[in-house]
């Protein structure tokens, strides 16, 4: 029953919009009460999120909403929709404009990923951008630092799709790593998910 109340509460969000507490527990028809203990675990799991809004008089109102956590919640053809669209260009232009489209990406990637690192002098310092600039992307990144160097971790591949149907995209992210780290640093994969590892990971060290 529990279940079944959080998954109409999400449906009523992503349905109708932002709401207050008691407007989900009239549409529902169940207690505020129960209401506002969904909301308070959905708002720990980062599923929801709150806004308080000022009326012209009394309190705030707390309007909650979905979070980009919780409308993943639903179903999503993208992948289908990313498979489609790279075997019609196979079919159209062929292997040479899938590569085209594989550079034309990694140029853009490198440009920004350049000026994001712009700063950054240290590996280590560069280590930490690209972290937070793959994060940003949806990879789920994160760095471990040995006596040899680093270990960039991504625990999730957000390109799965594209890169289970073309494997020139793994190749790309590989050179847009040692492009954007520097001649003086080998960059080195070292699990792959499309290979059949739980995990992409890079071992990044400075050249010797």
């Amino acid at each position: 029953m529990a279940d079944r109340t959080r998954t109409r509460l999400l449906n009523a969000l992503k349905c109708s919009g932002p709401q207050t507490a008691a407007e989900l527990a009239a549409g529902l028809s169940v207690t505020s009460v129960a209401v506002r203990q969904h909301l308070d675990g959905l708002l720990q799991e980062e599923q929801v999120a709150f806004d308080d809004v000022k009326g012209s008089v009394g309190r705030p109102k707390r309007v909650w909403r979905l979070t980009a956590k919780g409308h993943w919640q639903f179903p999503d053809n993208h992948s289908n929709l990313v498979l489609g669209l790279l075997n019609g260009l196979d079919d159209l232009f062929g292997a040479d404009g899938l590569e085209k489209l594989i550079s034309h990406r990694e140029a853009q990637s490198r440009q920004s990923y350049a000026q994001a690192m712009g700063g950054a002098v240290r590996l280590s310092d560069k280590v930490s951008v690209l972290a937070g600039l793959r994060n940003l992307e949806g990879y789920m990144a994160e760095v471990a630092e040995d006596e040899d160097g680093y270990l960039l971790i991504e625990n999730h591949c957000s390109i799965c799709a594209a890169a289970t149907a073309c494997n020139g995209f793994c190749q790309s992210e590989l050179r847009l790593f040692r492009d954007v780290l520097g001649a003086e640093v080998v960059v080195t994969r070292t699990e792959h998910q499309l290979s059949g590892d739980r995990r992409c990971a890079y071992r990044i060290e400075p050249r010797a």
